[in-house]
């Protein structure tokens, strides 16, 4: 009795177990076709590498243009100060155009070649020496600048005012030859330090030196109290010495 049961049992179990395996094989026979498929189109359809990073794109980028600085002088010139009928030696730096290199290094002594701003039969071409700066940069005494008489030379903290500068006509350097500076104020309205001087030793007594530099309050003082007995004296000789006391309008000496 027990022997049909056991075997239909089993016979169900095996039939259970072989369909379960069909199953299966057949989801992982189409899970291994859909990714070959999927790798397969993948490679047709993905982008190359060299197109993502941009190698092989066809767009340009934009680049910056970096201008170097002017070198040429932009200033002008005075057409009167160049003769055309003058050798190349002896004209004005300020009488040529050169043909500067911009990025020379600063100091260094180049060679340039100039021609003459106005045509001249005597002189065509000519290659100079200088020293690569520009002309701002020259020292003190190679340019001439402007003074002014509306700011107080003898003050403190010094007043600074702002000058027009131009480089002398024998200096050749990069840039406008005229060019703005600040300098400390430094006129003067005509009293020499050593006229003063000489007034405090021999008349200081009178106040004579004190009316000279237009102290007049301190002249009649210094007149009246015969110098302060010789000690206001003394002092004005010293302080006259060394250049503390000026003129009354602020100004320096010649």
């Amino acid at each position: 009795m027990y022997q049909p049961r056991l075997s239909g049992f089993l016979i169900t179990f095996l039939a259970f177990t072989s369909h379960f395996l069909s199953l299966t094989e057949g989801i992982d026979s189409q899970d291994r076709d859909g990714k070959e498929n999927d790798m397969t189109d993948g490679n047709k359809n993905d982008t190359p590498f060299s197109n993502i990073y941009g190698a092989s794109s066809t767009s340009t980028t934009s680049q910056t243009v970096v201008v170097p600085e002017s070198c040429v002088d932009r200033s002008g010139h005075n057409r009167n100060k160049c003769p055309q009928d003058v050798s190349c030696a002896n004209l004005p730096k300020d009488c040529f155009e050169c043909s500067f290199n911009c990025t020379c290094v600063y100091g260094q002594e180049v060679e340039v070649k100039c021609y003459p701003r106005e045509k001249s039969s005597s002189c065509e071409e000519i290659s100079m020496n200088m020293t690569c700066r520009y002309c701002y940069q020259t020292e003190h005494w190679e340019h001439t600048c402007e003074g002014t008489d509306n700011c107080q030379a003898v003050s403190s903290p010094r007043e600074m005012f702002t000058s027009n500068c131009t480089v002398n006509s024998d200096i050749l350097c990069l840039g406008n030859r005229s060019f703005p500076k600040r300098l400390p104020c430094n006129w003067t309205s005509g009293y020499k330090w050593s006229t003063a001087l000489l007034l405090s030793i021999t008349l200081g007594g009178f106040g004579a030196d004190r009316f000279y530099l237009g102290h007049w309050q301190e002249g009649i003082g210094k007149l009246f109290s015969f110098g302060g007995l010789g000690v206001w004296t003394i002092m004005d000789v010293i302080l006259i010495a060394i250049r503390y006391l000026g003129p009354a309008d602020g100004s320096l000496y010649i």
